[in-house]
């Protein structure tokens, strides 16, 4: 099944979804919130599929859809905390920084814990005071989760995923360096992230979602040209169990926490830095990674962070070619008070 939430006071409006994306059929029967579907999920999680199918077949009243109506599937949660899977992006991200690469990276997760108080919708501008603070995007595949023990297997951090989304982790790229610098983690450099206007559930992702990881390309766009499109199954270090498993090392993670992937990024088949999409490559989910590979390559980056008017679209297709989440997409713009 697909569920979104649609914008209400500050938890939204839980909605079911039809698999095409065109209509929907009001939850509040089962939930009138995806947290409050989530924390009772072996109850509420059936009731739901039933209203799903009873939607397929027109069986249940239903509207219009539209993805601009939706917050984020959960407009805040109680945890937001972020991988980074994709060592290669961590790896290309800290040379443009000067900072080596510890070998542990490639044996235990990064993660940090970001904010999750107030996460923008599918289709809310992203506003910022200044574009020296270094705009970028982080195009990335998410989980939410029921209830984890701390300490929990591999196989009950696999059996917690509940729903499945794609995410624009906004970063601050000028930012970041100052705070890692003390040592202490990100906060000002990681503001409001924003999720699909869908969660679905895995089993509508067919075979490319084998319980650990979801083997389709993200497209990303910037200003309505191809920015990247790399494959979130391919060149994942650690997959979501994994992730989930290191977050619930010692606490347990309550229903509607989010797991991100990190930014998707793959190398190119020789194991080299991935190419952009003008040069026949899979291009990339961030334009940090585009700078890293442009300053390898000819000493200096060219390609700017995003500036005041840009337009950031993030979208993941079957292989139909049907979209799955709806389109993240987003216009940077000035912070006005």
């Amino acid at each position: 099944m697909k569920l979104a939430s649609l914008r209400h006071g500050r938890d939204g409006r839980l909605v079911v979804v039809s698999r095409d994306l065109t209509r929907a059929t009001d939850a509040f029967i089962v939930a009138p919130t995806l947290q409050a579907a989530l924390d009772d999920w072996e109850r509420h999680g059936p009731r739901l599929a039933d209203l799903a199918r009873e939607l397929e077949i027109g069986s249940v009243p239903s509207f219009r859809f539209h993805e601009h109506d939706c917050a984020s599937p959960l407009p805040r949660a109680y945890q937001w905390a972020d991988g980074s899977a994709y060592v290669n992006h961590v790896e290309l991200v800290r040379r443009a920084r000067g900072a080596e690469m510890p070998a542990s990276f490639w044996t235990d997760p990064l993660m940090y814990q970001g904010g999750s108080d107030s996460f923008l919708g599918p289709r809310e501008a992203i506003a910022m005071t200044t574009e020296a603070w270094g705009i970028d995007f982080e195009g990335e595949v998410a989980v939410i989760l029921g209830d984890v023990a701390m300490g929990a297997s591999r196989e009950e951090a696999a059996a917690a995923i509940r729903l499945v989304m794609i995410v624009n982790d906004v970063s601050l790229r000028n930012l970041i360096p100052h705070e890692l610098g003390k040592g202490f983690g990100f906060f000002q450099g990681k503001p409001s992230s924003a999720f699909s206007p869908v969660a679905v559930t895995p089993d509508e992702l067919g075979p490319a979602w084998d319980g650990a990881k979801l083997s389709l390309p993200l497209s990303c766009a910037v200003n309505g040209k191809p920015f990247g499109c790399p494959n979130a199954g391919d060149d994942m270090t650690f997959d979501f169990p994994a992730l989930i498993c290191h977050a619930a090392k010692t606490r347990p993670l309550a229903a509607g926490t989010i797991i991100g992937s990190g930014t998707v990024s793959n190398k190119d088949p020789d194991g080299e830095p991935g190419r952009p999409i003008a040069e026949g490559g899979r291009g990339y989910a961030c334009v940090a990674e585009m700078r890293t590979v442009e300053t390898i390559r000819d000493g200096k980056p060219k390609t700017e962070f995003l500036h005041f008017g840009d337009t950031v679209r993030l979208e993941m297709k079957d292989e139909s070619g049907r979209s799955i989440f709806g389109a993240i997409e987003q216009q940077v713009v000035r912070h006005e008070r």
